[in-house]
């Protein structure tokens, strides 16, 4: 049953990521500035290429899923775990390729601000993969 819904919440996840690229991706100015350290030498790579990097990462973790169906892991504790882990990294994709356009356009905007939900879906990512551990340990219990 658990598993049934980590799918329907992480085909929405997946259908959120892509249409939050492709909002982002329409507002990104030619070049795009993805880092600045503080002497002020920035980076800057093409908007055509963040796209195809961004979606390929996008297709690399997500197709993560469908690697491990029922006849390469049949152990369904893990398939959850897995579309949970999924879950996580795309709202950190979601809220990475938002900062970048945000970062990137022409409002004023207190960055300073953003940084903590940064910071929690980065924390979200680590603890549930640390939870796998857990949640296995569990498992083994419940069976004994």
């Amino acid at each position: 049953m658990i598993l049934r819904i980590f799918k329907a919440v992480w085909f929405i996840s997946v259908a959120g990521v892509l249409a939050n690229l492709l909002y982002v991706y329409a507002g990104w100015p030619q070049q795009v500035q993805v880092y600045q350290n503080q002497t002020g030498e920035a980076i800057w790579i093409g908007k055509e290429p963040l796209f195809y990097i961004a979606l390929g990462g996008i297709t690399v973790v997500n197709v993560l899923v469908y690697l491990f169906s029922q006849k390469i892991s049949p152990n369904e504790v893990f398939r959850s775990w897995l579309h949970g882990q999924v879950i996580t990294l795309n709202i950190f994709i979601v809220i990475s390729v938002s900062f970048i356009g945000l970062y990137n356009s022409a409002e004023r905007f207190d960055y300073t601000r953003v940084g903590p939900i940064l910071y929690v879906s980065v924390a979200l990512v680590l603890l549930w993969a640390l939870a796998w551990p857990v949640i296995w340990a569990a498992h083994r219990m419940r069976q004994k």
